[in-house]
């Protein structure tokens, strides 16, 4: 089978969104029923939950594994699997450990959600660690790289060779080309009020996620999400998501909120509950009513 690697896009999520369509995903568990499960729903991505979960890093490579189907990517031609598998790590922003980036990266995820991100420092470390160094002189060179060189296995995951991969594996938008996802949460006062400055500054974040449990708690009304201050603190940030640009995403999706919230721009939709597929098909179906 011939792949033109110029012109396939690998990642589903930066699919739909380049098309300017929405991108459903769920948290889900490192785990082989779940991966199963999830390889056949109409998700475009899963995100390993590996930020409340241990850090297992022996059964995100096997949930991986258990995502691919060998028959849908023959009879779609083309590597790309039906439902992009990425990953939450467990370290907040101010911690700064690139470590389980580079882990999850290198089994061959497609992209790394960052929870707490608050400053612009902590923003340009996140990317810069889902990125290979390059020479100073060279295009798109920040934020600096820091992930360290070792692409066997995700290259092998992706289905390349590893020059391939090297190509490939970059942050989306910054790089066209590239198919690595960085999404920042955003999940406590001071991200918001530093959101404008982070967007501005750091090139390469390809989603914002808003943060509705961490923030509610803050605001001292935990997991109230229909409170009037949490309402408001998601207000801003889509309005600073939108002022750049940048994709903004829910992570409690449901099918009565969908419609309303494919209105609002929301377009990184994470349905809650996990399976709750009855809220992607509606969303999916509300969507292409409203192409336009």
């Amino acid at each position: 089978m011939e792949i033109d690697l110029a012109s396939t896009r690998l990642n589903g999520v930066i699919r739909q969104l380049e098309a300017g369509k929405p991108a459903f995903t769920s948290f889900i568990y490192a785990e082989k029923e779940s991966a199963i499960t999830f390889s056949q729903s109409p998700n475009d991505g899963v995100i390993f939950e590996l930020e409340h979960n241990p850090w297992d890093i022996s059964a995100l490579r096997d949930s991986l594994q258990f995502m691919l189907n060998r028959r849908q990517m023959v009879q779609s031609g083309s590597l790309a699997p039906k439902v992009t598998p990425m990953a939450r790590i467990p370290a907040s922003g101010d911690e700064k450990n690139q470590w389980f980036a580079k882990q999850a990266l290198d089994l061959g995820c497609y992209g790394i959600v960052w929870p707490r991100i608050s400053t612009v420092d902590q923003a340009y470390h996140a990317v810069a660690a889902c990125r290979y160094a390059r020479l100073q002189d060279k295009p798109l060179y920040h934020p600096a790289g820091l992930r360290g060189d070792g692409p066997m296995a995700a290259a092998r995951y992706w289905g390349l060779t590893q020059q391939e991969y090297y190509r490939k594996a970059d942050v989306w938008p910054l790089n066209p080309e590239g198919e690595i996802l960085v999404i920042l949460m955003i999940e406590d006062t001071k991200g918001i009020e530093n959101l404008d400055a982070i967007l501005s500054q750091v090139p390469g974040v390809g989603v914002v996620l808003f943060g509705e449990g961490d923030l509610s708690q803050e605001l001292g009304v935990p997991r109230q999400y229909d409170h009037p201050l949490v309402l408001d603190a998601l207000a801003e940030v889509r309005r600073i998501c939108k002022r750049h640009n940048v994709a903004i995403g829910h992570p409690h999706v449901n099918a009565n909120n969908v419609e309303r919230l494919l209105d609002e721009g929301f377009n990184f939709l994470m349905t809650f509950p996990l399976r709750d597929f009855s809220a992607i098909n509606k969303g999916i179906a509300y969507a292409g009513s409203h192409t336009g």
